[in-house]
């Protein structure tokens, strides 16, 4: 059975592939190399597990994420794929089973940590086993200017050395221009072809909002969108995970923290929890989510900004892989930045790369106060084009009002430079609404000419003019000087009256359209829909598997739409290869029967 189509169709039970699926796989299957962006739910992983089940040999998977190999193995013997994994999890022996099983040619799919594949040992067993390709998942993993930096992707480029004549495959959904160009010389990927697949998740709602009170911004936002869905909310600091899953607690939801100060043992029950049970939220830094395979997160949320546009879109990438509606919603303010820039000042990068991520800050930055469609920015950054604005995000639904706010930006910019570039947006704001402070009286800022000029703007209004100037450029934070703001070259042109600006008008934010419960067709039985959903969550606490990797929520509403009626008709849903026709067809047919007998009788 070496047809892709063949083992699309009887392994995973899907019909045809999505493009540039079959492009990618002929070119393993041939022997070439490829380099793959793909976004999230787009089908990466079809892309290295059809061809090591075609090729001869076993396929080699080198993923970052030790928790959820585990997962992605029991997904794949599910479908009858002879998968294992290599990681420290595994007692002594356990690993030499597994390794006893390579040598043997008793496997499809192997999966390792980067930390083992670098390993003498792991080398010289690999040399002794036929490979069929190596994939290299998460692959801006190996980018020093990126979000996810890991140390052992660096040394990846010994399987080039080893294993010339083996294909390679990197795979990642967030790449700018120089992480990819990264990605090809740091992995010897030159002659590898590239697929470009797009970055747009149509599915997901992007909406971004200033913070006014986050806690109770959130509490509404869950209450009125996501009352019982799964989801994940991003933190900064591990603190504020904790507290901010102790309060949602107490507000009824099962959330969980989730950051790397947790004990191994924690960490990894939250997670299996997040992955086995329904309407889990994990509350978690940055150190959760990367490869979490589970389709059915229903919104992403932010408390804080994000450090870089990449990790905004990986990490809200991550709701809606289902391709069902999924919401991405995020409060940010002005101390976001300025905790952000602190962290930044106080790394041990180099000042180039301080630079690269001073410019990125700006950008994420940027994609908070831009006033146009946000979705053609986010695409924009990763150079892939939108003509259209795309009529699902904050801005599309409810257009921003704008003011000129020229005048207010050019006395913004000039209390700045009056008063010395040495002070924080609090006081800035006193001397142009003439307020009466100490610390006015002793630098004597009663006597500057901005004294008082802006009392036609209240506090909050001006805190915004201040917030945006910092957005675009005009405008720096000094952390050295505790937050003092500083002119940047690009305000000369607005401080001559050169240049006008446009500036949103911060509103309170109305009410959002619901629009991202999982919406059932109108014709689906929700009884049915309901017992197919018990017997799934049955199998899977069985068998010790998240509930999707039994059947996607696709499937079951298919099963509820179509109501087959033998195993030749099951055979024919979405998802459903030999292997689960074999294991599972029986079993929910029945329930499908049971319930047409009891509707039968009803009426």
């Amino acid at each position: 059975m070496n047809s892709p189509q063949e083992i699309l169709q009887t392994v995973f039970g899907y019909p045809s592939f999505r493009p540039p699926q079959d492009a990618i796989i002929d070119t393993l299957i041939e022997g070439g190399d490829a380099l793959v962006l793909m976004p999230t739910g787009g089908g990466k992983s079809l892309c290295y597990q059809i061809p090591s089940l075609a090729r001869s040999g076993c396929g080699v998977v080198i993923s970052p994420l030790i928790a959820l190999m585990q997962d992605q193995v029991s997904a794949l013997r599910q479908l009858g794929v002879r998968a294992s994994f290599l990681n420290s999890t595994l007692t002594a022996s356990a690993a030499k089973g597994v390794e006893d099983a390579l040598r043997s040619g008793e496997l499809d799919l192997l999966y390792i940590a980067p930390e083992r594949l670098n390993q003498e040992r792991t080398l010289a067993l690999l040399k002794v086993s036929g490979i069929a390709l190596f994939a290299i998942d998460e692959a801006h993993c190996v980018s020093q200017w990126g979000h996810d930096f890991r140390a052992d992707y660096l040394r990846l480029s010994i399987l080039h050395e080893h294993f010339p004549d083996v294909p390679r495959i990197a795979l990642t959904a967030t790449a700018d221009e120089r992480t990819r160009q990264e990605i090809i010389t740091r992995l010897n990927l030159e002659e590898a072809k590239q697929f470009i697949a797009g970055f747009d998740r149509p599915n997901i709602r992007y909406r971004i909002a200033l913070k006014h009170n986050a806690r109770q911004q959130l509490l509404r936002f869950l209450k009125e969108e996501h009352a019982s869905d799964a989801g994940i909310i991003y933190c900064l600091s591990r603190r504020k995970t904790e507290e901010t899953a102790y309060w949602l607690q107490q507000q009824g939801f099962n959330a969980l923290p989730y950051h790397a100060g947790l004990d191994t043992g924690t960490r990894a029950d939250h997670q299996a929890r997040f992955l086995r049970e329904e309407g889990v939220i994990v509350v978690a830094t940055i150190a959760f989510g990367m490869g979490i395979d589970k389709p059915d997160v229903r919104f992403v949320a932010h408390l804080d900004l994000p450090k870089t546009v990449e990790s905004y879109y990986q990490e809200t990438g991550r709701a809606g892989r289902d391709g069902e509606p999924a919401n991405a919603w995020m409060v940010y303010g002005l101390q976001d930045v300025i905790k952000l820039r602190q962290m930044m000042e106080g790394s041990e990068g180099s000042e180039e790369h301080k630079r690269a991520e001073q410019h990125r800050l700006n950008a994420i930055l940027g994609l908070c106060e831009i006033t146009s469609c946000r979705r053609q920015a986010l695409l924009a950054y990763f150079g892939d084009a939108q003509e259209q604005a795309c009529g699902n995000c904050d801005n599309c639904l409810e257009p921003v009002a704008t003011w000129d706010g020229t005048e207010a930006a050019r006395m913004a910019l000039s209390v700045v430079y009056r008063t010395g570039q040495r002070f924080g947006v609090n006081h800035l704001v006193d001397v142009l609404r003439g307020a009466q402070t100490d610390k006015i009286a002793q630098f004597n800022h009663q006597d500057l000419v901005t004294y008082g000029v802006g009392k036609s703007l209240d506090n909050n209004q001006w805190r915004s003019v201040f917030r945006q100037l910092v957005a675009r450029g005009f405008l720096s934070v000094d952390l050295e000087r505790f937050g003092a703001l500083c002119l940047e070259e690009k305000c000369r042109p607005l401080l001559r009256g050169e240049q006008s600006i446009e500036m949103r008008r911060d509103i309170k934010q109305s009410k959002a359209k619901k629009q991202t419960k999982t919406q059932l067709p109108v014709d689906i039985d929700v009884a049915l829909w309901e017992a197919l959903r018990e017997c799934r969550r049955e199998l899977a606490d069985e068998q010790g598997v998240p509930p999707y990797v039994i059947f996607h929520d696709r499937t079951l509403q298919e099963l509820c739409v179509t109501l087959p009626q033998s195993l030749s008709q099951f055979a024919d849903i979405g998802g459903v290869g030999e292997r689960k026709l074999e294991k599972y067809g029986a079993i929910f047919l029945a329930v499908i029967s049971e319930h047409s007998s009891a509707s039968a009788i009803m009426h």
